[in-house]
């Protein structure tokens, strides 16, 4: 499984951290902006699961889903 955290590290993109971290998920972040855009990412944060692009509230329940 493939997971990356798209973040600039605001208050919202730090609670999904945590969340991940507490459930022991293993992802890796990406914090370019331009990357973003460019993927039409236009709030942040977002997970990639798999290619599937999950904005905050779905993303929380991704990890809730995980334990």
């Amino acid at each position: 499984m493939s997971i990356t955290l798209y973040t600039t590290h605001c208050p919202q993109c730090t609670v999904l951290q945590a969340r991940l971290d507490a459930h022991h998920i293993t992802y890796s972040t990406c914090e370019d902006v331009q990357t973003m855009r460019e993927m039409g990412i236009t709030s942040v944060p977002v997970l990639d699961v798999d290619g599937q692009l999950l904005l905050m509230k779905d993303a929380l329940s991704w990890v809730k889903e995980q334990v």
